[in-house]
């Protein structure tokens, strides 16, 4: 891992991150679109200036109670390998500038949170750093693929 300017985000009193690389912008919540026979994991798709991009649900992902979406609620337009991808948040805090040397890889850390690639310890707590290349799993990006191409 070598970033070390991350997007700090909320979901409920947890802190997440993305790599600012992966980040295109951050945009109010929006209506959200539902998009037939996607995986569970995708609320639906939203259109960002003409392009349409599908919703991730992060909660669902990271098992924390579902909840309706303020208006309060942000979104994060990120770039995976594949695609462009929308995640919702209760609040983006903004880029958090962090050394490498500062970040604890997961790998046999804490089993079970394959999505997430790391985390750094700051003066207020933890953060996870989230990893988009695994977010969507084979099957789930092979059936968000067929969705997008049948909506």
């Amino acid at each position: 891992m070598s970033f070390d300017r991350l997007v700090s985000f909320a979901l409920d009193d947890g802190h997440y991150a993305l790599p600012l690389a992966s980040v295109e912008r951050v945009v109010r919540a929006v209506a959200i679109t539902p998009l037939p026979d996607a995986p569970d994991v995708i609320l639906g798709v939203i259109n960002v200036r003409g392009q349409i991009v599908p919703v991730a649900d992060m909660r669902k992902r990271f098992h924390l109670p579902a909840r309706e979406i303020a208006l309060s609620d942000q979104i994060v337009i990120a770039h995976t390998p594949k695609r462009p991808l929308a995640l919702v948040a209760d609040a983006v805090y903004g880029i958090v500038e962090c050394s490498a040397r500062e970040i604890v890889a997961m790998e046999g850390v804490i089993p079970g949170l394959e999505y997430v690639e790391g985390l750094v310890k700051m003066e207020d707590g933890l953060i996870l750093i989230h990893d988009l290349d695994r977010f969507l799993a084979l099957e789930e990006e092979a059936s968000l693929e067929r969705a997008m191409k049948n909506a």
